[in-house]
């Protein structure tokens, strides 16, 4: 979800800003008593882009595995560390009151290592949303194992790490909170965004009438998903999201994709948005709870309130805080292996 410095796809952003957008609105509904679970593929779109740019920059900028992991943190972990710390804080503060804090919770959440919360008993860190982050990390991990590797078999040895962690997890029967994350099928939508990059670099990529059948499939699938409510997950949600990035991307290589500063901004800011954006839906939902404002008004409050926060935050938080923790040294570079 953190944006990252290469050659800017335009496709690829507004996907970024359109997955931020629907991730709120899906909070948002569900704080509102409103039904819009399929905004949670937003996530699925997030993964498949995220292994697209990491294959893409790697490939453009070759870099050590150890700076390549440095910048990865330096990126993510300041501005969800910062969002972690004012969630707990407001849960010591009375503001959260389902909120159970634990030191060990605590510490596992701001590592990035999957733990059940004392809350809910999911797998969730302290700020929910988190979530997301502790399959990021476990990617960059592996992937920054994989630079060590010749190019060539970079994502053939990934893909089949991968794969073999999910049949694992279909095999065992555990509810390690370790291992049932690593081996969720979710994970194949990393290795799909790198295999979609790697067709890109090559310039294999559709035709711009496939891209518009591509990318109207895949919405008519997330449509019809969220109009009949049938029920989903990532074995559903992945092939769809992979869909919907590859016909962007056939759509971008015809020329068909100009640049907008509002979507291309939503892009930039996504990640602040999809970090921050549950603090102020809180905030609409109670307020408006305690003047009586009808549901659908909250709604869109919430909605507007949930976005304008993350492009707060990305303003005022995330663009100051990577500036600040930017190394001054330029990364350690490596003749990219062949």
């Amino acid at each position: 979800m953190a944006g990252t410095p290469m050659q800017t796809i335009h496709g690829i952003q507004y996907l970024r800003a359109l997955a931020a957008l629907a991730v709120v609105l899906f909070h948002a509904a569900e704080r509102t008593g409103h039904h819009f679970a399929i905004g949670a593929a937003g996530v699925d779109v997030f993964f498949v882009i995220s292994g697209f740019i990491m294959w893409v920059i790697s490939d453009r900028r070759p870099v050590a595995p150890l700076a390549f992991l440095g910048e990865r943190l330096r990126r993510i972990a300041p501005v969800y560390w910062l969002a972690t710390m004012v969630m707990i804080g407001g849960g010591i503060g009375g503001l959260f009151p389902n909120l159970v804090l634990s030191l060990d919770h605590v510490v596992a959440s701001l590592l990035f290592v999957p733990a059940r919360s004392p809350s809910s008993g999911e797998i969730w860190p302290v700020l929910v949303q988190g979530w997301t982050l502790n399959f990021e990390m476990f990617f960059y991990v592996v992937f920054a194992a994989s630079l060590m590797l010749p190019r060539h078999r970079r994502l053939p040895v990934m893909a089949a790490i991968f794969v073999s962690l999910v049949l694992l997890g279909l095999a065992i029967d555990t509810d390690n909170a370790l291992f049932l994350t690593y081996t969720r099928p979710v994970i194949l939508e990393f290795v799909a965004g790198m295999i979609v990059a790697e067709f890109w670099l090559r310039g294999r990529v559709a035709g711009p009438r496939s891209g518009i059948a591509l990318v109207l499939g895949a919405l008519a699938g997330f449509a019809a998903l969220a109009v009949l409510r049938l029920p989903f997950d990532e074995r559903i949600l992945g092939p769809l999201a992979v869909m919907l990035v590859v016909g962007t991307l056939a759509l971008e290589a015809a020329g068909w994709v100009r640049k907008w500063a509002l979507p291309t901004l939503l892009g930039d800011a996504s990640y602040s948005i999809y970090l921050w954006h549950t603090f102020a839906i809180s905030v609409v939902v109670k307020v408006a709870g305690m003047i009586g404002f009808g549901s659908v008004p909250t709604l869109l409050v919430a909605l507007v309130a949930g976005t304008l926060a993350g492009l707060a935050a990305y303003f005022l938080v995330e663009r100051p805080l990577v500036r600040r923790t930017r190394s001054r040294m330029p990364l350690n570079r490596v003749r990219q292996a062949s």
